[in-house]
């Protein structure tokens, strides 16, 4: 369809409501403010319940578009155009007429066909090296590739920085992992009596859970880590999260900080 009458007869009759901002709306302007906002699921709920039943389409099929840039009866490039020069009109960059435009769509294919390809199979062969239980850093490498220049760099990794607590040595890459939704006594009494650790401050992202130096109500040591961080962070956890990482600060047997990897809390 390319008669810009037809275009025009259906635009006259489209109303464009005005735009009012949603009401109740509080914006967070400082990490230490709690502020309950939707998690967006009442909204996705609706969406869901207008999608029309199947039954309303017999025989229908959707069949996928192939993006094909030299058909012009398609309308790719239209839309391409149309849609990139609205943005490129929000934000104030330089806009692009329908053959420019064709002709960076164009050129996508052969970028997928090179940079994209030579990175994929650099990849798969660290993965060789991994499944082949490699165990020296040695046997890896960092590639850097430049097929503009062009070049081609490799490099040995740098191992992650060891620290030590106790007589147990760590990295970044570590972690304390606790498999069920305990009570902050019992996370308490785990790292005392099996890692010798004396937990005094523990966080959640922006949210304190826990300091040793303020006095706690006993019933907030007996609520679940995950009640205790929906309670304090005024957030709900949500459903597709399985697990908690939390931060935190312990002594070792002789009082003195010892620093230690994060711990995760496996909530489902």
């Amino acid at each position: 369809v390319r008669d810009t009458s037809i275009f025009k007869s259906v635009l006259a009759n489209i109303i464009v409501p005005d735009f009012q901002p949603k009401q109740g709306i509080k914006i967070q302007v400082t990490e230490n403010e709690n502020i309950q906002q939707s998690s967006g699921q009442d909204n996705l709920d609706t969406l869901i319940a207008k999608i029309p039943s199947s039954s309303l389409f017999p025989g229908f099929k959707m069949v996928p578009a192939d993006f094909e840039k030299d058909d012009d009866s398609n309308f790719h490039i239209d839309f391409i155009t149309a849609t990139s020069n609205l943005r490129a009109t929000n934000y104030g960059i330089l806009t692009a007429d329908r053959l420019k435009t064709k002709f960076i769509a164009g050129r996508i294919i052969p970028a997928i066909a090179t940079t994209t390809a030579l990175v994929t199979g650099l990849v798969g062969l660290e993965l060789y090296k991994i499944f082949d239980n490699r165990t020296v850093i040695e046997d890896y490498k960092n590639g850097f590739v430049n097929l503009a220049l062009p070049f081609f760099g490799f490099s040995e990794p740098i191992a992650a920085p060891k620290l030590k607590y106790h007589d147990k040595e760590f990295t970044l890459w570590d972690r304390f992992e606790v498999n069920s939704d305990v009570t902050l006594q019992q996370l308490i009494n785990i790292f005392k009596t099996e890692h010798k650790l004396e937990i005094t401050m523990l966080s959640s992202g922006v949210s304190m859970l826990y300091s040793s130096f303020i006095a706690q109500k006993p019933a907030k040591l007996q609520l679940p880590i995950s009640k205790l961080v929906e309670s304090i962070s005024k957030k709900p956890i949500l459903a597709h999260v399985n697990y908690l990482v939390l931060e935190m600060c312990v002594n070792d047997e002789t009082g003195e900080d010892v620093e230690v990897p994060y711990c995760r809390i496996y909530i489902r």
